[in-house]
This record gives structure tokens, sequence and C-alpha cells, in this order.
């Protein structure tokens, strides 16, 4: 469908017409019921993770602040709730035909550990030059890593061809209602733990985890706000959202979790719609959050997990006296990262 007509309160079609998939997939917009019900579908096999508040955090921002440790997951990030009930949901031909994804890293974990888990054929297609730590553990969880193109977009490319000719089924990383509201139970988990949160702050690559905090807060509370932070050096979500149009734009940051190169249909039609603010940062300010994490929370967060932090520490004013929840989403950093990041 081109950008043109994609409209943020219409149900969202993701077909790409340069290559011909099985079929286009016609796709609403999660809710809070679906959200509801990933929750029941992941809990055999996802644990909630814990809600966390540290002074120095407090004092440093100037607010009551919480942290969602989401790296302390099996696979170390936040996908793994989508990815297991995008598998749960899948039907038996749908497994049988295997699935296969594109990623730079914790998207093919999450499908990876969710074939795994369900028995499930899975092939990853990972950029050149993808982060090796996040490379390894796809492979450890059973999948079989393909190397394609030197971006995720080249990476993506791949796999839709081959989607279109071998029949995979397609766990696309962000346009799938199944993906985004396995996500969202990160959020309920938040509102749950401390229902007076005023201000979220989650991460945006592909959008995922900042569309699921908006369903879910929204319905909650809407009062609620839900803030995105990307890398200044990969502002395609960005740009699209705040352009109402699917935008690209080039990838030069480190953050691989951040480096999308265009915004996907179905996140930024629910993004549009329901995210209060976006922020951009820098690739230095992305280091300085995973550097405060490590010395300060003693807890190790990658670039794109410590983005919220660094999108609040950017914007520290507006969040005086306010009650704060910020998504680490990952702690998948390489050690080359992590000795860039302590070198600053």
């Amino acid at each position: 469908m081109p950008p043109s007509l994609l409209s943020p309160r219409s149900a969202v079609v993701y077909y790409n017409p340069a290559i011909r998939l099985r079929s286009a997939i016609h796709m609403e917009k999660p809710t809070l019921q679906d959200v509801l019900e990933a929750r029941r579908t992941i809990a055999p096999y996802v644990r909630p993770t814990p809600l966390h508040s540290y002074p120095v955090l407090d004092k440093l921002l100037g607010a009551q602040v919480y942290v969602k440790h989401e790296n302390y997951h099996p696979i170390g990030a936040f996908k793994m709730r989508g990815g297991v009930n995008f598998m749960a949901r899948l039907s038996d031909d749908d497994r049988k035909r295997g699935v296969i994804t594109a990623s730079t890293g914790n998207h093919g974990q999450s499908i990876a550990y969710a074939g795994h888990v369900f028995g499930t054929q899975v092939i990853i297609v990972v950029p050149e030059g993808a982060n090796p730590g996040k490379v390894e553990a796809i492979q450890n969880w059973g999948a079989e890593v393909i190397f394609h193109g030197s971006t995720f977009d080249e990476a993506r490319g791949y796999v839709e061809r081959a989607v279109a000719e071998k029949g995979y089924s397609y766990a696309h990383p962000a346009n799938d209602p199944s993906i985004i509201a396995g996500v969202g139970t990160m959020a309920l988990e938040v509102l749950e733990a401390q229902p007076d949160i005023e201000i979220i702050i989650a991460p945006v690559g592909g959008g995922s985890s900042a569309s699921g905090c908006c369903i879910v807060a929204k319905a909650v509370n809407p009062a609620i706000q839900v803030i995105g932070v990307q890398a200044e050096k990969a502002p395609a979500a960005y740009l699209s959202w705040k352009e109402r149009r699917l935008a690209e734009a080039t990838m030069e940051t480190t953050a691989e979790g951040l480096a999308t190169g265009a915004g996907f249909e179905l996140t930024q039609s629910i993004l549009w719609e329901q995210l209060d603010d976006f922020l951009l940062v820098s690739d230095e300010e992305l280091r300085q959050a995973v550097r405060f994490y490590l010395e300060e929370i003693r807890t190790m967060a990658e670039a794109a997990g410590a983005a919220s932090l660094a999108g609040a520490i950017k914007m520290k004013e507006r969040l005086q006296g306010k009650k704060v929840a910020l998504i680490l989403s990952g702690g998948n950093i390489s050690v080359a990262q992590l000795r860039e990041a302590l070198a600053d």
C-alpha cells in the first residue's frame, strides 16, 4: 500500500508489490484484549521481569524512576515475548513450512527461542557484521543463520524473496499484530506493579516496544504519556512518526537494535495515533547511558536497551517530580561495543 494511503486510524495491509509474497496480510491493530490474551499464551514460557527503582536514577533525573529489566530474559531482550506469542499462534501447517525472518539480533533470538520451544525449523537472516554474540545465541537455540547484505533492510529483502519462492512462514519484526501484542505484556507488568506511572519511555527501532506500550497505557489510562527514543544516526522511524508517512533514512548508528532504514506500516499506524513524543539521541549519549547502567546500576544494557535512559537524561527537565518507567529493552552488548562505551 502506498504510504500516502495509510491512515493512523485505519486497518493496515502489509504488502510489497515488488516482491510477490504468498498473500497480502491484513492486519488489525492489536488491542488491550489482544495483549491480555498474549499474556495467557506466553505465560508457560516467559516469566515476568522485575521493575526496580534506584536512588541514583531518582537523583539523576529528579523523578521517581523505575527500570523495567527486559535484559533479564533468557535471550536478554524484550522481543522474547513477541516471538513466543507469534509462534504459539501459528497453525500446525504454518509451523511445518518453517519460519524465516530478518534481524539484527534480538528479534532473531526471539524467533529462534520460540522455534526451539515449539519444535519448528527457523531461519534467521542477519546482515554481514551482525553482533557476533547475538548470532551465536541464535545458533545455540537451534536456528539456521544466513548472512546477507550490509544492512537489516537488505537482509529483509532476502527474506521476502525466500517467502515468495519457498513458502516459509514470515515472522516480520514489526508488521505482525501477534508480535506487538506479545511485546505489550511488558507494559501490563509495569502498570500492575506501579499503577500510577505517569510516563513510559521506550526505545524505537521497528517500533514494536513503543507500540505495545501505547496500546496498554492508553487503554488503562489515556493520561499516561508514552515517549519513544531512537538513534539520530538511524532516524527512519522518527521521521515516519513526525511526517506521518513511511520515511526512509540512512543507518549509521552502532546501536543495531535501533537501526531500521524505513518506517513500518503497522507500528507507525499505532504510533501516529497514540505516541505522545519522540526523541533522537546521539550514539555518544547511548554509550553514556550504557556506561551509567553498568557503573551505577550494575546491570548490562546494549545501546538500544539504554536508549530510554539516554532519552530521559536529554529531557530531564520535563520529568521533574514525575513517576517514570524506563524500558531497558535488552542487554546483548558485544565485548567490542562495551569497550567502546567504557573508552568514552
